[in-house]
């Protein structure tokens, strides 16, 4: 979940596997793949970073996870 602020200084948490899309009208509008609507007030490229930096920690997360035996790679000895 991304923070995020709307235009009355209230803070909410969004997924951000949920947005559709983004547009600076000059207030940022993100709309929902539900169709909902938020006005926020970061940027478009703030959410980006947000965004990004939220998808890089569950990455790093799920590869410090030991695996099951069945999904690891065996290695062969020459």
């Amino acid at each position: 979940m991304i923070k995020l602020t709307r235009l009355d200084k209230t803070v909410f948490y969004i997924n951000p596997d949920h947005i559709e899309c983004m547009e600076e009208t000059p207030d940022t509008v993100i709309t929902l793949i539900n169709g909902d609507h938020f006005l926020v007030l970061e940027n478009a490229r703030i959410i980006t970073d947000r965004i990004i930096s939220f998808k890089a920690m569950i990455i790093r997360r799920s590869s410090t996870m030991s695996k099951p035996s069945h999904l690891r790679r065996k290695l062969e000895n020459n």
